[in-house]
């Protein structure tokens, strides 16, 4: 084929892939063999379709043509054998074996007889060489890598992996610079000619016997149009309305909305696909005009009205070609999605909706489960502003929320939102009112409307411009939809007509036609134009139940996604002319353990939270282009991201917020972080209303309450302290002074009483269902989900509790209300660690959980033990005592990594996936008893049975600092014994648990900032402590049975459970809870492990809510440090 004939064929691969051609663009690539579209190959691995893998490189290489190529054909259908046997589809695995892998055979008979015998395991894993091997997702993902270098290695390859340079649309340019040459030679040229073929050469018919102009005089010479003003051959006109019949035309009233301003007829001017100035609404999107005079389109309205006929089943969306190196118009990357954790958030109260500024693309707004708004800086990790919910003005609301608040005053946000300019924000609650706030960039927020929108929950709200004027939009359980006035708060439109209360709204705009989008929980769609005539569609949503829908970024493409009552999710795009799915994306679980909530960016990517992590798919592609795992996620994380798409929120199990980054949005907040918020943002006449922002309020409590404190709750709350001022007072101490060590935190307030459980029926307690024998329980966690318990006993058997989902508890989260299963998988296998020689009763033993709930990793004195969760079975052991392992923690930025702390008091940093151990940490005396990483600080903390502190750099595992657990006073030798660590929630806080006291140390400087010793009914030594899911809370357990109930920040006792109160055999056998465990998602909930075997899950009484109630702060200080004791019980801002 010769040059030129070469360089057509990439110009038909433009062409066709602006039209979204992308069946034949593949086939046309693998058929002439001159570009590998890598991305394609990496989705088609990615996605599993192995035959369409080996067709498309069958157009570029074979079996047998070198070495590279070999590889990759070996790496692939190896790849395809090992999946087949881990679904134990032996027929299928033999037949890869016998058709696909035998050509093998004659080039490394080994290897082929190795594979053979894969057939006779029970698990492939077995095998030593494979036992690393996880799931065939990271199996593909693993194989990716390995074959992009043969790829690249390969001579076959060299010149095909990159697509050539040249502008867009480039087949559109060069004809229509020959129709233009064309039209210049023509005898009788019309100035307005009419291009209706490109079958033969255009000529003008002669109207009067007018000559041709000169070339030298022509206007279309030089005018040419530049390749990106051409639009894709299909456009939308004004007629084309979302969900119209296909039988409806231009001037038809049958369509679900009427046409007000038909197109008007093609005016006299130039032959173009583009229309003239004075028709620019008949194309959704901008177009730029040609520079000078008339220029000649091979594309006409008539044609355009023919490709509408034949493509009418297809998306329409008109984009915009731009100059690229690639044939993709929106040639987008992964690297483009936001993957990287770039800050940490916490709420304080579980997250239930987010929203990015519009323009500001740092600024996070938040709504929470207990009515809480809040404005974040991400970059700066500050907290702008905080607001608790409360009713502004009682007595203007009706009387059926008057009676819903006194009868339950526990109030949620279901959406929080930005006005488009970010002006104005709105937020939903689930108790009939909508609260309208007004928002500048220093932070100042201000009350502006409270309406009493619906009888029942507010379920959405958004903001809609059908006029000039900003119009707010609510939808409820009433089963309506109401339009306000966003400055008067008057109603304005009331649309009714669903059978169900209506769960979201989707406002739109195509061309100068406004509508809303509505849907409710019976799975019925509906549209409503600003006319009151009644509904234009009535459509079923795929599951029938809760669903949202949302616009590409352009306006141009529609999408839901929803959820079934059963758990089925779906993530659509919609066919708006037809009402019809155009396509349905794969890769959702079964049952989806929440409702399914998603979003778009770039006009190119869907995300959708679901199992634990964010899955990302290409608007073009149903299958899953990428996920990723967000530590601490909920099972089905809600998530936003920033206008831009260079940020990305989503939250956590632990009532934070992860905001993930790619590279553009990590320079953004790096820029930004670099830079003081008041000198860059806000003018210093504002210093001071800003600070009264941030210190507003701290978090609700979720406990019901009477009206009056539901209302005005700031009344017995004080002023917070910012964390952020803690470090700076600190750092500006002078250098040669030692600062004092801090007293021990006392009661002084005559006033308050500590509030003492001690009878069953002050709070909920379930002793978990035992059928095996009882040793003492040394280890116990829960699962991430949250969905079950995990303990280990003293002769190494772990033991594991399932919540079922029921009536009853339709989360299926663990409860005291309801007793578990204790779990078994069906072929009866137990988990027991690995004890070699040793006595399991004396080792320390030690658990880490994977954060996907799929895998534990554990300890008894023997091997480390790595199990796989769903079959109990042993997926591998390795780290052989001596010396045993005595803790184990995962690396916070990469799960292959851990860090074990030893018996002979070193820490190993083993990397799992390559078996070796990368270096060892030297520092303690005594065995490791806690390690804890901070992935804001990047650092681990070690703590040892000699009482002493270590902290370590984890770039280059350097040793920085370490201390001793100061004495006690009045003891006179230092402690020795266990000592645990945990970070806070904030990851600089770290709480320090020893036998003899709690402590609260700065963990950059290992400086302790408080502790409490046990004194008065809290006497006994320490067990174990740890904190609540969201920082608030310390829960420490007593040698003599009791529980103590710890403030996180002062470590003030709120209250004293006695084990009369959950167990009065306790009091009776002398058991005492040895481990504490608290619920990763419910921050009143912990779990004991006790001497005598036991488990109990425990809860506030549904009458309280919460553990009593922590002393008023002193007058006085608390510590040497006076800044310390002044602040009160909110969670720092970060």
């Amino acid at each position: 084929m010769t040059s030129l004939s070469r360089e057509l064929v990439f110009l038909i691969l433009q062409f066709l892939d602006e039209e979204k051609f992308k069946e034949t663009v593949h086939k046309l690539e693998q058929e002439s063999g001159f570009f590998f579209n890598m991305k394609y190959f990496e989705d088609q691995v990615q996605a599993g379709e192995w035959e369409e893998v080996e067709r498309y490189l069958s157009g570029f290489t074979k079996v047998d043509d070198n070495r590279y190529s070999m590889k990759i054909f070996f790496e692939i259908r190896k790849q395809k054998y090992l999946e087949a046997l881990d679904k134990q589809d032996r027929a299928r695995a033999v037949e890869i074996l016998v058709k696909d892998l035998k050509v093998f055979s004659s080039f490394n008979e080994e290897l082929f007889k190795e594979i053979t015998q894969l057939l006779t395991l029970d698990n492939f894993r077995e095998n030593e060489q494979l036992s690393k091997y996880g799931d065939a997702k990271s199996a593909r993902t693993i194989m990716l890598v390995e074959l992009k270098k043969l790829l690249e290695a390969n001579p076959l390859f060299r010149d095909k992996l990159t697509f050539p340079a040249f502008k867009a649309s480039r087949l559109r340019t060069l004809i229509n610079q020959s129709l233009n040459w064309q039209h210049q030679l023509c005898k009788n040229p019309r100035p307005n000619p009419d291009i209706k073929t490109l079958f033969v050469d255009h000529t003008c018919t002669p109207p009067n016997g007018a000559r041709a102009p000169t070339p030298s005089t022509n206007p279309l010479v030089g005018t040419l149009p530049k390749g990106a003003v051409f639009p894709p051959i299909a456009t939308h006109s004004v007629n084309q309305l979302p969900f119209q019949p296909a039988g409806a035309s231009s001037g038809s009233l049958s369509g679900w909305m009427a046409n007000p301003n038909p197109a008007a007829p093609h005016s006299a001017g130039p032959v173009s696909l583009a229309p003239p100035p004075n028709a620019a609404a008949f194309l959704k999107r901008p177009r730029t005009p040609p520079s000078n005079g008339p220029a000649v389109d091979y594309q006409s309205a008539d044609s355009e009205h023919l490709m509408k006929r034949i493509r009418g089943g297809q998306s329409e969306e008109v984009t915009y070609p731009g100059p690229g190196p690639t044939h993709h118009l929106n040639m987008y990357s992964q690297d483009d999605l936001p993957k990287t954790l770039a800050r940490t958030l916490n709420q304080g109260s579980n997250v239930m909706s987010m929203d990015f500024h519009p323009l500001q693309q740092t600024t996070l707004l938040v709504g929470t489960n207990v009515g809480d708004i809040a404005i974040w800086e991400v970059a700066s990790r500050e907290r702008l502003a905080y607001r608790t919910f409360k009713v502004w003005e009682i007595s203007a609301c009706s009387i059926p929320m008057q009676a819903a608040l006194v009868k339950d005053p526990a109030v949620s946000v279901n959406r929080c939102i930005w006005s488009p300019d970010g002006a104005v924000l709105g937020v939903a609650f689930s108790k009939h009112i909508v609260h309208i706030y007004s928002y500048t960039a220093a932070g100042d927020l201000r009350q502006h409307l409270e309406i009493d929108a619906h009888t029942g929950g507010v379920n959405d709200i958004a903001f809609s411009h059908p006029t000039s004027q900003l119009c707010i939009i609510t939808c409820g359980d009433d089963k309506t939809i109401k339009v306000w006035d966003a400055v008067s708060g008057r109603k304005q439109y009331t649309f009714e007509g669903h059978e169900a209360p209506v769960y979201s709204v989707c406002p739109h705009q195509k061309e100068n036609i406004q509508f809303i989008f509505s849907t409710a929980i019976d799975g019925k769609i509906k549209a409503w134009l600003y006319d009151l005539a009644g509904s234009r569609v009535d459509y079923n949503a795929p599951g029938l139940w809760c669903t949202t829908m949302a616009y590409s970024a352009d306006g141009t493409r529609l999408f839901s996604c929803g959820t079934s009552k059963d758990g089925d999710s779906y993530l659509v795009e919609w066919n708006e002319s037809e009402g019809t799915i155009k396509r349905t994306y794969s890769g959702f679980r079964k049952r989806s353990l929440g409702v399914v909530q998603f979003d778009t960016t770039r006009n190119r990517f869907l995300a959708a939270g679901d199992e634990f992590q964010i899955k990302f798919w290409d608007m073009d592609n149903t299958n899953i282009l990428t996920t990723i795992d967000v530590e601490g996620s909920s099972a089905s994380p809600r998530l936003r991201f920033s206008k831009d798409g260079s940020l990305l929120a989503v939250t956590t199990n632990d009532n934070g917020i992860k905001i993930l980054a790619n590279a553009e949005g990590l320079r953004l907040i790096r820029m930004l972080e670099s830079r003081s918020f008041e000198g860059s943002r806000v003018p210093p006449e504002t210093m001071a209303t800003k600070t009264s922002i941030v210190n507003v309020m701290p978090p609700a409590v979720t406990a019901p309450c009477s009206l009056p404190g539901a209302i005005e709750r700031s009344e017995r709350l004080t002023p917070a302290v910012s964390m952020n001022n803690f470090s700076s007072i600190d750092s500006s101490r002078t250098p040669d002074v030692k600062p004092r060590l801090l007293d021990e935190v006392t009661d002084k307030s005559k006033n308050w009483k500590l509030t003492e459980i001690t009878d069953l029926g002050q709070c909920r307690s379930l002793r978990l269902p035992d059928t095996m024998h009882a040793n003492k329980v040394v280890r116990l966690i829960y699962t991430n989900s949250g969905v079950a318990v995990l303990a280990l006993a003293s002769n190494a058997l772990h033991k594991l509790w399932k919540w079922q989902r029921s009536d009853r508890n339709p989360s299926g989260k663990s409860t005291a209300s309801i007793p578990p299963q204790m779990w078994q998988p069906a072929s009866g296998i137990v988990m027991n660690n690995d004890i070699g020689d040793t006595n399991p009763e004396e080792a320390a033993a030690c658990i880490a959980l994977s954060k996907n709930d799929s895998y534990v990793m554990s300890a008894s004195g023997g091997k480390v033990s790595l199990f796989n969760m769903m079959t109990f079975k042993v997926m591998t052991t390795f780290m052989p005592p001596p010396p045993a392992a005595t803790f184990l923690a995962f690396h916070p930025q990469d799960n292959n990594i851990i860090a074990i702390g030893m018996e002979d008091s070193s820490i190993q940093i083993y990397n799992v996936r390559v078996d070796e151990v990368k270096t060892k940490l030297k520092g303690h005396q005594k065995k490791i008893t806690g390690l804890a990483f901070s992935h804001v600080l990047n650092v681990l903390v070690s703590s040892g049975a000699d009482a002493q502190l270590c902290l370590w750099g984890i770039d280059g595992w350097e040793k920085r600092k370490s201390k001793v657990v100061p004495v006690h006073p009045g003891r006179s030798s230092p402690p020795v014994g266990d000592t645990k660590v945990q970070f806070h929630n904030d990851q600089i806080h770290l709480l320090v648990v020893h036998e003899s006291q709690l402590a609260i140390y700065d963990a950059s400087k290992l400086e302790r900032l408080r502790y409490w010793s046990p004194h008065d009914s809290l006497s006994a030594p320490i067990s174990s402590a740890i904190y609540s899911c969201d920082s608030v809370l310390v829960y420490a357990s007593f040698c003599d049975g009791a529980v103590g109930v710890f403030d996180a920040e002062s470590l003030r006792p709120h209250c004293r459970i006695a084990p009369s109160a959950y167990s009065p055999s306790v009091m009776n056998s002398n058991a005492y809870p040895l481990v504490i465990a608290s619920h990763p998602s419910e921050p009143n909930q912990f779990a004991l492990g006790m001497t005598d075997g036991g488990v109990y899950v425990i809860e506030p009484s549904e009458s309280e809510g919460k553990w009593g109630v922590g002393p008023p702060p002193d007058n006085g200080t608390v510590g040497s440090n006076p800044t310390l004791s002044n602040q009160g019980s909110e969670p720092p801002s970060r």
